[in-house]
């Protein structure tokens, strides 16, 4: 390939790729779990902690990210043992978030229930449409929380506010031939219905590799960085 041959094709992605570049720029919020479940071992059979390989993922994906726009972290747990009041903004959306991401989720040990409900509604009033919010979760709302009620009022009443939702795990639809699992895995319809509702993407990841390239297509902009390897989430449930 020629010079001017490379450099027209490289202008064409770029063109491209505008519209999603601009979206890539809106604030974001990390909605992060730090419940007790994330200090179970992961889900592909490793000796790794949840939160670990978490914490892992995101040191791979945020430091492109923080390239394209601010990012703020907000997270539910740890907390007291079987208590639903955990949610904490640990700072609102700043440049350069990587490092001040990754020492707050270092600092913490898992503990406490799941309320994802509240913690996504408190991470939508400290942000300003229009905007973005990746929730990281590896269970179900266990704190009596209404996700789909939610998602539903921010479709109504926050306009321009996008939730991604990542569940890191296994559905319970593919845990159902396992009676050692049986009650266990993530609600595909409880949680799959806040992204629905605002226009945001869902995915189920099981291993880092599979997190990671969650967070980079949620946090990123894929059309830029995207190759023939990397996942593509479309508006619906995918299971890496």
């Amino acid at each position: 390939m020629t010079a001017r041959a490379a450099l027209a094709g490289a202008l064409s992605v770029a063109l491209a790729a505008a519209p999603v570049a601009a979206d890539c720029t809106r604030d974001a919020m990390i909605v992060f779990d730090g419940s007790a479940s994330m200090g179970e071992r992961g889900f592909d059979g490793g000796t790794a902690r949840r939160i670990d390989e978490a914490r892992s993922a995101l040191a791979r994906a945020l430091p492109a990210a923080e390239g394209l726009r601010r990012v703020g972290l907000l997270t539910y747990g740890p907390g007291p043992e079987g208590s639903c009041d955990s949610v904490r903004l640990r700072f609102a959306p700043v440049p350069n978030a990587t490092a001040p991401i990754l020492e707050a989720i270092d600092r913490f040990q898992p503990l406490g229930m799941t309320p994802l409900t509240e913690a996504v509604r408190t991470a939508a009033t400290a942000l300003s449409p229009p905007a973005t919010i990746v929730l990281l979760t590896d269970g179900n709302d266990t704190c009596d929380g209404a996700p789909c009620a939610l998602g539903a009022a921010l479709a109504r009443d926050t306009p321009g506010l996008t939730v991604h939702v990542i569940g890191f795990g296994r559905t319970a639809e593919t845990l159902a031939g396992d009676p050692l699992a049986r009650g266990r895995g993530l609600d595909e319809a409880q949680i799959r219905c806040l992204a629905d509702a605002t226009g945001g993407l869902f995915a189920v990841a099981a291993t880092v590799e599979d997190l990671t390239a969650a967070l980079t297509e949620t946090l990123g902009c894929p059309l830029i960085g995207w190759n023939e390897n990397t996942p593509a989430l479309a508006n619906r449930g995918v299971e890496f």
